[in-house]
C-alpha cells in the first residue's frame, strides 16, 4: 500500500476532531469524497471589505488526496479508480478539501473571494471513524466543524 498520510499534517493544533460510527471501509470513503468533487451551494458570509454586512456567495468544493506524503493529487469522479489501487480497507486517509468562493456584484459579475484550504485526517480503526479537520490557510469563512459535518453528510447518503 502506498501512503496516503501528509507528512505537514499539525499534531497539535487541530481545529476540530470527533468520532463517528462509521459501518463501510477507507475504499467507500474515498469515493465519497471524489463525489463531493465539484459541488457548490450558496452561502451567506461576511463581506470581504469586513464592514459587519452580509451577502450571498457561491462555495464550491474541490477535493485532494495525499501522494507520496507531501504532495496532492485532484480527487474526482474521474480519477478515482486510479486512486484505489492499493487503499486497504483500514487504517488513514488525508486529504485537503478546498473551498472556492465567489459572490455577484451589482453588475452580476462573477467576484472571486479569497477560498480556504482544510486538511482532513480520516483514520478507520474497525466501525469507528477518527475525522480530524485544520484550517490550513485562508480566512475560515466555513467553519471546521461544518467542512466535517458536510464529509459526515455525504456519507450518510450515501453518495458514492
Amino acid at each position: 500500500m502506498r501512503k496516503r498520510i501528509y507528512y505537514h499534517f499539525p499534531q497539535r493544533d487541530v481545529h476540530f476532531e470527533q468520532k463517528y460510527r462509521y459501518y463501510e471501509d477507507l475504499p467507500y470513503l474515498v469515493r465519497t469524497m471524489a463525489g463531493l468533487d465539484g459541488k457548490h451551494e450558496m452561502l451567506i458570509t461576511e463581506s470581504p471589505d469586513r464592514r459587519g454586512h452580509s451577502i450571498k456567495a457561491k462555495r464550491e468544493i474541490v477535493a485532494y488526496i495525499v501522494e507520496n506524503n507531501l504532495d496532492f493529487a485532484h480527487l474526482s469522479p474521474v480519477s478515482v479508480d486510479a486512486v484505489l489501487v492499493g487503499i486497504e480497507s483500514g487504517g488513514t486517509l488525508d486529504f485537503k478539501i478546498s473551498l472556492k468562493y465567489s459572490r455577484l456584484d451589482e453588475k452580476y459579475k462573477m467576484i472571486a473571494l479569497t477560498g480556504d484550504d482544510y486538511l482532513v485526517r480520516m483514520y478507520l480503526d474497525g466501525d469507528l471513524l477518527t475525522l480530524t479537520v485544520h484550517l490550513d490557510s485562508g480566512p475560515g469563512r466555513t467553519e471546521c466543524r461544518q467542512v466535517a459535518g458536510g464529509i459526515v453528510e455525504a456519507l450518510r447518503r450515501g453518495t458514492a
